[in-house]
């Protein structure tokens, strides 16, 4: 067995060392543990049988016996992988029969699939403006928007959180059309760390009277929010005023990827554009057609969706009257605030001691001092799991003084 090489300067790599001592002495070391099941209410992970409170999975589509099936079929059918980008080795059918169904599900002309949620921004942002554009965006917006901002080259102005008025101040005062520059206005649907609705439409608003184009990343407002879980610009029946909707397919829809949606002469655009779609291969066969058979089970029924919604509204009600600071939140995004970030490890820790598997939520993915336990409520959770759930939360919290 080969031996591993041994760098013969170790002090070039000190700052790693130092810096993860550094986030190992405030409380912001990052543990990820170890799943060995399948996502649903109930999980392995490291060896223990838990109560899952911290998935994405909302319709517990994760682990659907539909999905898989449409999985198999499709890896019998055209394999495991599509070999290549698909400008050079072409869309399989699946592909193009997904496209057709969210651009059906969404109500507009036209989507385009990406890798990921993340890679539908990055695609889409540096496409439409450039450095010598203007961006304006939610102070509160996903890594993934702030990263494709700074990827376009465009300036990027931010606007108080959720604040129309600070965003209509901000256009003012930057008076794009005047100079001759495109202006992009993009606010998450739903924010993931708080799980407050941005108020698109008076953002809409606000943004048509200068001309702006607008942009809604919906990746958790998919599947929970509008009439069958159609997001976001359904909820606020938005529909031919938003120009780009981004979505995930790893959320709600419980597989992996992401789109666009939105008009055609859009879409067409970001084919020619878009990066992650020129220049990294397309999404497996099977992620596809199982994304496919999501769609299908909810253009079919809201079921699922509306037992989400049950669910949610049950457990926020429990910890609200058990003490806790469920912050802003208008969805089944629970943030359980706690303020320091050792106790929110502490507090998550011994919630997992408890057979409680929700993880802490520290700095740099919520301001320092923001500290929380980030409750995911999903439709495949029992009452008698949200029962469990609240009675392991008021005992960890009684014990470690927070409520």
């Amino acid at each position: 067995m080969t031996q591993p090489h041994v760098s013969s300067h170790p002090d070039k790599l000190k700052f790693i060392t130092d810096e993860k001592a550094r986030l190992e002495r405030e409380g912001l070391l990052i543990r990820i543990r170890t799943i060995e099941s399948p996502q649903g209410a109930w999980i392995t992970v490291d060896g223990k049988k838990v109560l899952n409170l911290c998935s994405n999975n909302y319709l517990g589509f994760a682990n659907h016996p539909q999905l898989k099936d449409a999985a198999k079929r499709a890896i019998d059918a055209y394999g495991v992988g599509p070999a290549a980008v698909r400008t050079i080795a072409g869309n399989t059918v699946l592909h193009n029969e997904l496209e057709e169904k969210l651009a059906r599900f969404k109500g507009v002309e036209a989507t385009i699939a990406y890798q990921s949620g993340f890679n539908s921004n990055l695609a889409t942002i540096p496409a439409l403006v450039g450095k010598d554009d203007l961006v304006f965006s939610d102070e509160l917006n996903h890594a993934s928007i702030i990263d494709g901002c700074r990827l376009s080259g465009a300036p990027i102005i931010r606007f108080d959180h959720c604040n129309p008025k600070s965003l209509e101040e901000k256009l003012k005062e930057h008076a794009p059309a005047a100079h001759g520059k495109r202006a992009l206005v993009i606010t998450d649907g739903v924010f993931s760390m708080d799980g407050d609705i941005a108020p698109l439409a008076r953002i809409v608003e606000v943004a048509e009277g200068f001309g702006a184009l607008i942009m809604v990343d919906d990746a958790h407002g998919e599947g929970v929010l509008g009439t069958n879980g159609r997001g976001a610009v359904d909820h606020f029946k938005m529909h031919g005023r938003v120009d780009v909707e981004v979505g995930t397919l790893s959320k709600a829809f419980g597989v992996v990827g992401g789109f666009v949606a939105g008009t055609k002469v859009i879409i067409d655009h970001l084919r020619q554009k878009g990066r992650p779609f020129l220049f990294s291969s397309a999404l497996t066969p099977a992620d596809v057609a199982a994304c496919s058979a999501a769609v299908d089970i909810l253009e079919a029924s809201d079921d699922l969706v509306q037992k989400l919604w049950t669910n949610t509204r049950y457990f926020k009600s429990k910890m609200r009257a058990a003490g806790f600071d469920t912050g802003r939140s208008e969805t089944p995004i629970t943030p359980i605030m706690l303020g320091d970030a050792k106790m929110a490890q502490q507090f998550s820790r011994r919630l997992f001691e408890e057979g409680v598997f929700a993880m802490a939520i520290g700095f740099p993915t919520v301001p320092i001092g923001k500290a929380r336990i980030r409750v995911m409520i999903s439709a495949t959770h029992s009452e008698e799991d949200l029962n469990l759930g609240v009675e392991k939360f008021v005992h960890v919290g009684k014990e470690l003084k927070v409520i």
